[in-house]
């Protein structure tokens, strides 16, 4: 029995990127000798397990022969005769078929070194046109990795094509569409994620309701993106925001049909529904106290929060009337019941009031 670390831990120790998780392949062991050994079985479709004490994941070495169409469908043969390079070379990219062993040496049988020191994402082998969802992870990998200079290999480009063509991204759920998506919004380069997909022609696959793409809209997007801030809890929802604000959702249910998780659809919804109204030419205390209304701000000031880290990396002038709407929220909150109530308000009139006073406050700050 031997116990390789593989995959990103390799590939990203290699980079010099932070390890975010250590995961193992064993060759020459079988289920009752990880089970004797105190390992503890969490894998349904074939045996992966925690470790022990580190709770790190350790897999068995094994072959996949495809059955069907789509990602689904494979049989497993996780035999202990099955070899690391057999094991190996089923995965996607070179880079992630690289393996080490305990005493720190590489086993590198398929050249996964020389394309991190080339910066190429390349195919493993043929068997990568089994597994559709691999173009969406390799167009995450090339926006991932894009600061450092990576490209993608123009034969993986090419087979990649070709399994848009055939359809293959049609057998894809949209909860594991979603799941590459969200992985490419978090690290911070989605415009290039859409970038790749768009040469292969397969953004309308992931996002059919966005009809225009193209380098000046990802250019725009990317400047966007870097005035945001990652370490903020809106970052995400304002930079999928960000990229789809333009798109025409008029025929489309995105939690229903698509899977978006509400939290993201309805910041979308926000900012196509409250833009132009920031972006008006009559910016008046009632418009304020509109927007202001629609977004729920005074129940729910999270969404306004979002709103505001999103327009303001727009433009200048959507910069500005970020700051006065953001203002004006805080002068406009301040307002409380008891101080209409004091006035003899009652009743049903006391919303109305409170709201009457929050534009008078708000017309204040605007003179």
């Amino acid at each position: 029995m031997k116990v390789y670390l593989v995959g990103g831990a390799v590939r990203d120790e290699l980079l010099g990127r932070p390890i975010l998780e250590r995961d193992y392949v064993v060759v020459g062991a079988t289920i009752r000798d990880m089970l004797k050994l105190g390992y503890q079985q969490v894998g349904k479709d074939f045996p992966v397990f925690l470790h022990p004490e580190s709770k790190d994941e350790h897999a068995l070495a094994r072959t996949e022969r495809k059955q069907g169409q789509g990602y689904t469908g494979f049989i497993c043969d996780f035999a202990p005769t099955i070899t690391l390079e057999d094991d190996l070379i089923r995965r996607d990219l070179t880079v992630n078929a690289i393996a080490k062993d305990d005493q720190g040496n590489l086993i590198d049988p398929y050249h996964g070194k020389a394309d991190l020191d080339n910066k190429i994402l390349r195919h493993v082998s043929d068997a990568f046109s089994e597994d559709p969802l691999r173009i969406l992870r390799v167009a995450r990998f090339a926006a991932r990795y894009h600061y450092l200079g990576f490209t993608i290999a123009d034969e993986t480009m090419q087979l990649m094509t070709t399994m848009v063509e055939a359809g293959e991204l049609k057998t894809l759920t949209k909860e594991r569409v979603w799941m590459e998506i969200e992985k490419s919004l978090k690290d911070g380069a989605i415009h290039i994620f859409a970038n790749v997909l768009a040469d292969l022609n397969a953004l309308p696959f992931v996002t059919p309701w966005q009809t225009k793409w193209d380098q000046e809209t990802a250019k725009t997007l990317a400047d966007q993106l870097a005035r945001l801030s990652p370490s903020n809890d809106t970052y995400l929802r304002s930079a999928f925001s960000l990229w789809q604000y333009q798109a025409d959702l008029s025929e489309y249910n995105l939690e229903q049909d698509h899977k978006i998780p509400k939290i993201y659809a309805d910041s979308l919804r926000d900012l196509q529904a409250n833009l132009p109204l920031l972006q008006s030419d009559t910016w008046q205390a009632d418009t304020i106290m509109t927007i202001l209304n629609q977004l729920d701000a005074w129940r729910r000031p999270e969404r306004l929060c979002v709103f505001i880290s999103t327009v303001r990396v727009i433009d200048d002038h959507c910069a500005d009337k970020a700051i006065e709407l953001n203002k004006a929220y805080k002068a406009a909150s301040n307002v409380k019941a008891q101080e209409v109530i004091a006035l003899g308000a009652k009743g049903p009139e006391i919303k109305v009031e409170m709201d009457k006073l929050k534009l008078k406050r708000i017309a204040h700050l605007l003179s």
